[in-house]
């Protein structure tokens, strides 16, 4: 096992690497500088913090094995507490990251996520994988599944064996400072061979479960307090694993003035004309870094009175009345 330690001028680092001579490839991310730089704009409970720094977290470590040029975007509908969780990755590993919650929601510091997202039962996981670069006519991708699980890596690991038939196995953990994450994948395998190197079934198998093992090994109290470069040593020492350069998560928001400007010709002239009627200027703060835009009766009428094509795949942020 060959590992390069040394610092960075980032503090958020994501290492992938494979097993050599296996079916199994890893990551690990430490992202707790972005996840701090999210909590810097917002004040969210504790037991939700935990919820949506997993899901940052997580983020990063399914984009990074994308292949393709865009935005992956993950969300939680609930029926709880908290109504909507979204965390958004491009490319490039810039998140950003938001949750809505029920303005009259108590929450317990040691609630989980059905008791956040899903008492009815009636919770809802999705993900999108958005092009930056679409054809036309293409519509992002989206993958909608119940929300089955206990936590978040519970829900993914459900959801890439459902939607990808990929095992997936995933361990996160997240407080006020700290987000980090192991992923283990089974690489798939075609006319028998798997994609990384000429395995049988059974040999791979019995690999897939050995990594899996080890990775189960790890505590999230550990994952907290131990760095990825450690932990990679403690858990795989034994192991015969590639790791290749590492690449550097970071808080981006893509909120600007032109795609609030299409929020609000979404809402219609009817709505907007009411709230210029009321308070003379239309307000609204992105949810995600609470940058705020204000609209005067010139600007709105500048906006109905464009042709362009309308295409919000997010609300940027709500209306203030």
């Amino acid at each position: 096992m060959s590992i390069t330690l040394g610092a960075t001028a980032n503090p958020d680092t994501l290492k992938k690497f494979i097993f050599e001579n296996a079916a199994v490839r890893g990551e690990l991310v430490d992202i707790s500088a972005t996840w701090r730089d999210v909590l810097s704009r917002h004040a969210y409970p504790p037991a939700v913090k935990k919820v949506l720094g997993e899901m940052v977290a997580a983020a990063a470590l399914l984009s990074a094995n994308l292949k393709f040029n865009g935005s992956i975007i993950m969300q939680i509908h609930g029926d709880g507490p908290v109504r909507l969780l979204v965390v958004e990755c491009d490319a490039e590993l810039r998140l950003r990251a938001t949750a809505k919650l029920d303005p009259a929601a108590v929450i317990s510091d040691d609630e989980i996520l059905p008791g956040l997202l899903n008492r009815s039962g009636k919770g809802r996981f999705v993900i999108t994988l958005d092009p930056s670069d679409k054809m036309p006519g293409q519509q992002p991708y989206q993958g909608i599944v119940p929300l089955d699980g206990d936590d978040v890596a519970t829900v993914i690991e459900n959801y890439m064996l459902r939607s990808e038939q990929l095992d997936t196995k995933l361990w996160l953990a997240a407080d006020d400072n700290v987000a980090r994450g192991l992923l283990l994948q089974k690489l798939p395998h075609h006319g028998g061979k798997a994609e990384a190197a000429p395995l049988s079934e059974e040999d791979a198998l019995e690999t897939w479960n050995r990594a899996v093992i080890l990775g189960s090994t790890l505590k999230q109290q550990e994952l907290l307090e131990t760095g990825i470069d450690v932990l990679m040593q403690r858990l795989f020492w034994e192991e015969t694993i590639r790791v290749f350069d590492p690449v550097h998560p970071s808080f981006h928001c893509t909120c600007t003035r032109e795609k609030v400007g299409n929020m609000l010709k979404m809402l219609g002239r009817p709505e907007v004309d009411s709230v210029l009627d009321e308070l003379g200027s239309v307000g609204v703060n992105c949810d995600f870094c609470g940058q705020h835009y204000e609209y005067d009766k010139v600007d709105c009428a500048q906006l109905f009175a464009t042709d362009a094509p309308v295409e919000v795949l997010i609300p940027v942020g709500d209306v203030k009345h």
